[in-house]
């Protein structure tokens, strides 16, 4: 019996080591638009929500994200893809920390740290066209390493 025990135990230790799959999380669905994502950094999801799909085609609208850091926020750079059929039709890059630049609440955090942001966020959308469309969405440091990293559904009706 001790060694069920201890097995099962085991299994339930590292069994979410062996994943790298992640759960799809439902950001918001509503008539004819649906958004999904799912954490593509094999070690770490992330939660992330908003006030409403339809707030998505204002000019800005407040998000709601948080993790804790596996690596130290000197720098951080955000890159974009958007993929159609497997095809990257748009990349899009922005450095959202610098040393002496423009200041988000969780740039200078460390390694360890929960970090939360609740604020305003401009896409300029003003229109989705009718599809499903990938975006690959990455946060990396100074150094490359992966802050968050995550792809994203997006079903327009």
């Amino acid at each position: 019996m001790k060694m069920l025990n201890a097995a099962i135990l085991i299994l339930v230790l590292f069994y979410p080591s062996l994943s790298t799959k992640w759960p799809t999380h439902t950001v918001c669905k509503e008539n004819d638009l649906e958004i999904y994502y799912k954490s593509c950094d094999p070690v770490q999801d992330f939660a992330l929500s908003i006030d409403g799909c339809s707030n998505i085609l204002m000019n800005t609208f407040n998000i709601r994200a948080a993790t804790v850091l596996r690596h130290n926020i000197k720098e951080l750079s955000m890159k974009v893809n958007l993929i159609l059929n497997g095809k990257s039709i748009l990349e899009y890059s922005q450095k959202l920390c610098e040393p002496n630049g423009r200041r988000f609440i969780f740039c200078g955090k460390k390694k360890g740290e929960h970090i939360y942001y609740e604020g305003p966020v401009t896409l300029g959308i003003h229109e989705i066209p009718q599809g499903e469309y990938t975006v690959s969405v990455m946060l990396y440091n100074e150094d490359h390493l992966t802050v968050a990293c995550a792809d994203f559904t997006i079903k327009k009706k």
